[in-house]
């Protein structure tokens, strides 16, 4: 059997059996099942042949009348997804079990379908269907942070709701004009590729989709509902939104954005790259500001992944190589610091960082993973940032070099904050809310010492995860850039 096909239903199926499961078998059952997926990621990955070739291909009639057809694939970039996805699914479902969360069936069916819906975004080949998948993954993220968020859930919810679906209706208005113009009534991906529009259509394409998935990303300035929503989601919900969701909107751009409109691209893709630096600069700077250690995470989490999509919109191998690793190591790395937030949560009953100090003299293995985890986070030599964020800038500086001195201020101005909160809560004295903080249990320390070694493993040795992509992302910009170049 494809094994596209098991990956994409078996979320669907367990999302249903978590729904008919006792309460108390439910959180261990869903971590078990959740490795599935995983696995066969695994073998995926094995049996891939890394070329720029569409692999595993699903290719059903779905609504003929309309041109629709239930249509996957895998290529090098695809996979990279799949198994950001996949990977931390697991990671995230072991990292709540300490939770004990009101109505947990409805919780973990809501995850496991939303890991459906991130699947289908990330193997569409027919646009209406990445559409359908694209809502999919909003819906239960919209339910989690709404039923299992803190004090501000509904108007934060509500306002990241307006923000999300206001983009996502714009490119579905993107996506129906591109149907009508393709000769063979047609929502595949090869046909908008094929199309050759003129300038100004493309520049309005270009806008409509750059706005969803700026929205999702976020790109300065349509970030303003991130902060919010990061700090009121419960710490799941955070780790599934910062982790892999925004991961569409950075995906999009490369699958979807700018291989449709190429010549809207040459137009306003330097505005994009703009704003993206824009976002590392400014989201870094307020991260300083920042005495909620959840926030503080928010925003670095903006600075960073502005940089991935300045890199992307830097449009070359170097650029989109970064961003290819960059975002699986980002997610690994920001699960990571939110897991550390939530485990000093639950026993401190704070995320001040003020009231915090002393922790490493308490949980000495806390505190060595934590700093891992930041050494992660600055791009530290041997940790799994420093491909990605090397790359990155490598690939913004072949843009321009006045662009990539501004982009690095995300490392600079990172490691000033990232170790300013460490020593504020690890180092100094311990005061009288740190000097009772419990021990780390073998639950936490799993999840921790996963995390720790993901980033080790990847930083000394990244070229298989590499080499996956390459040959795609190379395929990829030639199309365009020939585009580009028939002007």
């Amino acid at each position: 059997m494809n094994l596209l096909i098991l990956i994409l239903i078996l979320p669907v199926v367990f999302s249903l059996v978590a729904l008919i499961k006792k309460e108390t078998q439910v959180l261990k059952w869903a971590f078990l099942v959740s490795i599935i997926p995983f696995a066969l990621t695994i073998a995926a990955v094995f049996s891939f042949l890394p070329d720029a070739s569409t692999q595993f291909l699903i290719d059903l009639p779905w609504i003929p009348s309309l041109g629709i057809h239930f249509k996957l694939g895998i290529d090098g970039i695809s996979m990279m997804m799949v198994l950001l996805t996949n990977l931390l699914i697991p990671i995230i479902i072991l990292a709540s079990l300490k939770h004990q969360y009101k109505n947990p069936r409805a919780f973990y069916s809501l995850i496991f379908f939303m890991q459906a819906g991130l699947l289908v975004v990330f193997t569409a080949m027919d646009a209406f269907l990445f559409y359908v998948g694209w809502e999919a993954a909003l819906i239960p993220i919209y339910f989690i942070c709404a039923i299992w968020g803190g004090e501000n859930r509904i108007r934060v919810n509500l306002k990241f709701f307006i923000y999300t679906i206001g983009g996502s209706l714009i490119m579905l208005i993107a996506i129906i004009y591109l149907h009508l113009q393709t000769p063979d009534n047609s929502y595949d991906i090869a046909s908008f590729y094929n199309l050759t529009l003129p300038a100004n259509s493309q520049g309005w394409i270009f806008g409509a989709f750059f706005l969803a998935f700026a929205i999702k990303i976020p790109v300065f300035p349509f970030h303003t509902w991130q902060p919010d929503t990061y700090t009121e989601a419960p710490t799941a919900g955070t780790m599934l939104l910062a982790g892999i969701m925004l991961k569409m909107g950075i995906y999009g751009a490369i699958r979807w954005l700018i291989p449709i409109a190429p010549l809207g691209f040459a137009n306003w893709g330097e505005t994009a790259l703009i704003l993206s630096i824009i976002g590392i600069v400014y989201a870094s700077i307020i991260a300083f500001t920042q005495k909620d250690m959840k926030r503080l995470i928010a925003y670095s989490s903006i600075a960073h992944v502005g940089l991935i999509a300045a890199g992307i919109f830097s449009w070359n191998v170097q650029g989109l190589q970064g961003a290819m690793i960059q975002m699986l190591n980002h997610g690994i790395n920001v699960i990571g610091m939110f897991f550390v937030v939530d485990i000093l949560t639950r026993r401190l009953k704070t995320r001040e960082i003020e009231l915090m100090g002393g922790i490493a003299k308490v949980a000495p293995f806390l505190a060595a993973c934590f700093l891992i985890i930041v050494l992660g986070t600055v791009a530290l030599p041997l940790t799994n940032g420093f491909i990605g964020e090397f790359l990155l800038l490598t690939g913004i500086f072949n843009n321009n070099n006045w662009y990539s001195l501004f982009a690095g201020l995300t490392i600079i101005l990172g490691a000033v904050y990232m170790f300013r909160m460490f020593q504020k809560v690890m180092l100094g004295p311990v005061n009288e809310r740190t000097e009772l903080f419990t021990k780390i249990d073998l639950t936490e320390k799993t999840v921790l010492v996963i995390i720790c070694g993901l980033i080790v493993i990847i930083g000394i040795y990244p070229q298989p995860l590499l080499h996956i992509s390459e040959a795609a992302i190379t395929n990829l910009i030639d199309q365009v850039n020939q585009k580009t170049l028939v002007r």
